[in-house]
C-alpha cells in the first residue's frame, strides 16, 4: 500500500505539472502577444512622432511665409506713403511755378500788346503736358491723405510702374491712380 500511495502521489503531482503547465503555456501566448501589440504600438507611436514633426515644420514654414508677406505689406505701404508725399510735394511745387508763371505771362503778355504782338499761347495751348486738371478728389485708403491737391492728368500713356524691388509690375495690374 505504500508504494500505491507514493504512485497516487506521484500521478497528482503529475497532474498538478500538467495543469500549471498548460496554464503557463496560456500566459505564454498572452505574453507573446502582448509583446507584439507592444511594439506595433511603439511603431505606430514613432511614425505618429515622426508626422507631428513634419507638420510642425510645414507649420513654422507657413509662418515665416506669413512674417514675409507681413514684411512685404510693410514696405508697399511705406512705399506707398513715401509716394504720396512726393507726389503732393510734386503738386505743391506744379501750383507754385503755375502761380508765378501765370501773372508773369500775363505782363508779358499785356508788353507785347502794347508793341502790336500777338499773345502767347496758353500752357495747355502750348503743349498738352502742362495743363492743369481741377481738383482731385481721391483719398488714400491707406494713409488717409486729404483730397486737397491738384492732379495733373498726363496726356501720353504712362510707363510701366516698377514694384519697390525694381523688377516690372504686371501690365494687367491697376496703374497709379489719376484724376478722370
Amino acid at each position: 500500500m505504500g508504494d500505491e500511495q507514493e504512485i497516487m502521489c506521484k500521478l497528482e503531482n503529475i497532474m498538478e505539472i500538467r495543469n500549471k503547465t498548460i496554464q503557463m503555456q496560456k500566459i505564454k501566448s498572452r505574453l507573446k502577444s502582448e509583446f507584439e501589440s507592444l511594439e506595433s504600438e511603439e511603431k505606430h507611436l514613432k511614425e505618429y512622432k515622426q508626422e507631428m514633426d513634419l507638420l510642425l515644420q510645414e507649420k513654422m514654414a507657413h509662418v515665416e511665409e506669413l512674417r514675409l508677406i507681413h514684411a512685404d505689406i510693410n514696405v508697399m505701404e511705406s512705399t506707398i506713403k513715401q509716394s504720396e508725399n512726393d507726389l503732393n510735394k510734386l503738386l505743391e511745387t506744379t501750383r507754385r511755378l503755375h502761380d508765378e508763371y501765370k501773372p508773369l505771362k500775363e505782363h508779358v503778355d499785356a508788353l507785347r500788346m502794347t508793341l502790336g504782338l500777338h499773345r502767347l499761347p496758353n500752357l495747355n495751348e502750348e503743349e498738352e503736358k502742362l495743363s492743369l486738371e481741377p481738383v482731385c478728389h481721391a483719398t488714400s485708403r491707406s494713409t488717409g491723405t486729404p483730397p486737397s491737391a491738384l492732379c495733373v492728368r498726363p496726356r501720353v500713356a504712362p510707363a510701366t510702374p516698377r514694384n519697390p524691388r525694381g523688377s516690372l509690375t504686371s501690365r494687367h495690374a491697376h496703374p497709379r491712380s489719376t484724376c478722370s
